[in-house]
């Protein structure tokens, strides 16, 4: 009988303590002055390609990773037309943005930029990519550093705009308490819309002595790299699919503008093949016809 009335001992202190902190958390006139929990910024991002990427999209990629300290790389997805899987792989890995390089005949990069695993999904066309070890800049910054965020005005200014800035925030701002993240803040990255298209830059805040003293440093920009330009192509609502949000009707796929250089090279080599006829014709109609008399004189 002694343990069991210890046990019951015990449950009643234990339910004596429970009272006492719930009445500790309310006030004298009844109400709650217990205070809400802040939100905790979570973001964690998939960094996968698809299968034919060239080297210089590798680099790429390898620079974002260095750049975003909370990316998880995944390894290269096998099928094109199984997008859908990608929100498993997500939520496999924790992650609840996903960043996914699309490569198209070696040489053209789509990227697709995704809330997991209810959207939305943003499908963008890269374009002039320029990596960290191509451009060779002066500019250098810490590695797993948080960046400062810089976004044009002009993103304001549309619809579009807005869910790009949106979900970019979420994607390109590294939380401040993500694994591999150092509590340092050295570096910005720029989006600015220009002739409809996103140009990305990235610049080290280089900080120098005042020339008054006790006066403001001086601040200014060096580029890191990488840069590149993305040409939004069209937002859906869900991840990796459902309803068109936005579509740009400005959009050209680089295959047809392949396909209309190869017409005019076309065009040209059947221009030059009809003047070469003409000018056989011509040879043809300017030829004059033999003299019979010239020969009954050579044989005189």
């Amino acid at each position: 009988m002694a343990p069991l009335l210890t046990a019951q001992k015990a449950y009643a202190a234990k339910l004596d303590a429970k009272g006492k902190r719930k009445m500790d958390d309310i006030d004298v006139d009844g109400d709650d002055v217990q205070q809400p929990k802040q939100k905790r910024n979570k973001q964690r991002v998939l960094l996968l390609s698809s299968r034919g990427i060239t080297h210089r999209m590798r680099h790429l990629m390898n620079d974002l990773e260095t750049l975003l300290p909370h990316v998880k790389k995944d390894s290269k997805l096998d099928s094109k037309s199984q997008l859908h899987l990608l929100p498993e792989i997500a939520d496999l890995n924790n992650c609840n943005n996903t960043l996914y390089f699309e490569a198209r005949r070696h040489e053209d990069l789509y990227m697709w930029a995704t809330k997991t695993p209810n959207g939305p999904s943003i499908k963008l066309h890269v374009q002039n990519v320029h990596t960290m070890d191509e451009l060779k800049m002066t500019g250098n910054c810490l590695k797993g550093s948080r960046g400062i965020l810089s976004f044009d005005k002009a993103f304001d200014e549309t619809e579009w705009g807005k869910l790009t800035k949106e979900v970019f925030t979420h994607i390109f701002g590294v939380p401040p308490l993500a694994r591999k993240a150092k509590p340092f803040i050295d570096h910005v990255l720029t989006f600015s819309i220009l002739d409809n298209k996103i140009w990305f830059r990235n610049f080290q805040i280089m900080e120098k002595d005042p020339l008054q003293p006790n006066g403001p440093p001086q601040t200014s920009l060096v580029e890191i790299g990488p840069r590149f330009v993305l040409t939004p192509i069209r937002i859906f609502e869900g991840a990796f699919g459902g309803a068109t949000i936005y579509s740009n009707p400005e959009f050209v796929t680089p295959a047809s503008v392949r396909s209309v250089i190869r017409h005019a090279r076309g065009d040209k080599y059947r221009q030059r093949k009809e003047a070469q006829e003409e000018t056989l014709k011509r040879k043809v109609l300017r030829k004059r016809d033999e003299d019979a008399l010239a020969v009954s004189k050579v044989f005189a």
